[in-house]
């Protein structure tokens, strides 16, 4: 019985051990090590201006010239992704999602949006914060302005699911997704069902008026990496 009640044990260890565990993205102080920067309309190219990314306790904060994406070098597939944010009152900010490092990543990739109405009083739902970017508009607007958000993402093959500030703001497949969504310069992008499996992560600063964007506490548990093997 002893023995059996080891083995259990060890069974149930070796398991735990091959389960997923979340990672912090920003660890270290200083330029964030692994992202590169890069315009915002276009991730293909370098960044105009100069826009200052820095992290310090584990905060990485977005300055300096506005119009630019941090970009993450390593690409995700299926991952849960957890993190809090703040920006000014005419704030604009959004997080890449299976980007190509080509392109616009709210059309070529997926954007959920992190935007201040002040910002842009005419925009949107979709284009308001916890908005599929131009494409699916938060179930609940939860926003709260100038405060810090809690964020937190769930992507699982065509499963998305977006939770903010404690409630549930996007719960759908995006295989069922094929509605027209407009570019920037009114050409069409290609819908939501035909959209990048996997890619790069961003975090956007299109802030006006100086602000700056800021983000803390950002972890990721990536749910299709292979586990480290054994020695």
């Amino acid at each position: 019985m002893k023995t059996l009640c080891s083995l259990l044990l060890l069974a149930a260890t070796a398991g735990a051990a091959d389960e997923p565990a979340f990672q912090a993205l920003f660890p270290k102080d200083g330029v964030p090590a692994g992202w590169v920067v890069r315009h915002w309309a276009d991730v293909g190219k370098s960044a105009q201006g100069t826009p200052l990314w820095s992290v310090k306790g584990e905060v990485l904060t977005g300055a300096g010239d506005r119009g630019c994406w941090l970009m993450s070098e390593k690409e995700y597939g299926d991952f849960e992704l957890e993190y809090e944010f703040r920006i000014g009152p005419r704030g604009n900010s959004g997080l890449a999602l299976r980007s190509p490092l080509q392109g616009d990543p709210a059309f070529d990739g997926l954007e959920l949006q992190m935007a201040d109405v002040r910002y842009n009083p005419q925009a949107t739902p979709a284009e308001l914060t916890g908005g599929i970017y131009r494409a699916i508009a938060p179930t609940a607007q939860v926003y709260q302005p100038e405060q810090w958000n809690k964020v937190k993402v769930s992507l699982i093959g065509t499963k998305l699911t977006v939770e903010m500030n404690g409630k549930v703001i996007h719960d759908t497949d995006l295989a069922t997704h094929s509605e027209v969504v407009l570019r920037h310069d009114g050409t069409i992008a290609p819908p939501l069902k035909d959209r990048p499996r996997r890619g790069h992560l961003g975090f956007q600063n299109l802030s006006r008026d100086n602000g700056q964007v800021e983000i803390r506490g950002t972890r990721i548990k990536e749910l299709d990496a292979k586990p480290a093997p054994q020695p």
